[in-house]
């Protein structure tokens, strides 16, 4: 691994203590599991952690946000104009909301949510957003992995606000009860012109949520068609397991890009990672590499998977994965 540590010529605040605001993901009740990983890495700045909650209809998810441990006040702005939290409206409450507060650090899911956000905001504020980071070693020291994970970089920001998206997997998640927050509205009266949310195509599946699985089973373009990925979902479904993709299989067309794993893909650390017909290049490494236990299944023996698996199969998968479906039944 390489080290680099960066300097951002900007003149740091003098005399402020830390202080932080986090971006609360949600689907308008219940809050994306990497918002208490967020707020872990945001203990760990030291001082006060308020919270912002946005949307048209969001008192779920903020009383929801009010009970996590470590949160001293929750801030919630509801207008018809947040509907499907569009950035430019977003963008406009958390403006004005860090204008009243002054935060020294603005932290957010490195999730598409946080990443579509935070940049807005750099350019507002005129400062350079660090993104997904894995670790903190002081308030304005902070380490990231850069060439899809190839490298490990150590960055020291002097900007007077930093702001930070955070890479769920590396932080554990902050308790979900046991916090007794303030609620505060924010008084902003939101305009958007540049925008209008139109709706929201969601996929159902009674199979875990990817990103927060404890077990996932993933194919490659080993499966050679969509049609094979029935046996991975009939594994998972007997392993009450998520399904995930390389983005060759993604590309190839065999499953929605919503499955994806890897450095464009979602970032996913369960317990038990399964890959499938993957052959291991460094993009979906990226996306894998932190799960507890990975299981690689191919029938190339000098598959770069293996080089990070703890349990290798050098095995047809077509003949692999059946027997492990008859085996649980």
């Amino acid at each position: 691994m390489m080290l680099h540590a960066v300097r951002r010529l900007v003149s740091p605040a003098l005399g402020r203590s830390a202080s932080t605001l986090v971006l609360v993901e949600h689907n308008g009740s219940a809050i994306n599991p990497a918002t208490l990983h967020t707020v872990t890495a945001a203990k760990k700045l030291g001082g006060p952690i308020h919270a912002l909650v946005t949307g048209d209809a969001c008192q779920e998810a903020a009383a929801a946000a009010a009970k996590i441990s470590g949160i001293e006040k929750v801030f919630v702005a509801e207008s018809d104009a947040l509907k499907g939290q569009v950035a430019e409206a977003v963008s406009a409450v958390l403006l004005d909301v860090q204008a009243h507060n002054n935060y020294s650090h603005i932290l957010a899911n490195g999730t598409v949510f946080g990443k579509n956000i935070l940049p807005r905001i750099g350019a507002k504020l005129d400062v350079a957003p660090i993104s997904d980071i894995i670790e903190i070693k002081s308030e304005n020291t902070f380490i990231r992995t850069i060439y899809a994970g190839n490298a490990i970089q150590t960055l020291e920001s002097v900007d007077p606000i930093k702001l930070i998206t955070v890479r769920s997997t590396a932080f554990e998640a902050a308790e979900e009860e046991g916090g007794s927050a303030t609620t505060e509205a924010v008084d902003i009266v939101v305009t958007n012109n540049k925008s209008k949310w139109l709706e929201a195509k969601i996929s159902k599946s009674d199979r875990p949520e990817l990103a927060s699985a404890k077990v996932v089973i993933s194919g490659g373009r080993g499966l050679k068609n969509g049609e094979n990925f029935e046996m991975l979902y009939t594994l998972a479904d007997k392993m009450g397991a998520a399904v995930g993709a390389s983005r060759a299989a993604v590309d190839a067309g065999y499953v929605p890009s919503d499955l994806q794993v890897g450095q464009t893909g979602k970032m996913i650390a369960p317990d038990l990672y399964i890959a499938v017909g993957i052959s291991g290049a460094i993009q979906h490494l990226a996306g894998m590499k932190d799960s507890k236990t990975i299981v690689a299944i191919n029938k190339d023996g000098e598959a770069p998977i293996f080089q990070v698996s703890d349990y290798g199969l050098v095995d047809d998968l077509f003949k692999a994965v059946p027997e492990m479906i008859n085996s649980i039944e």
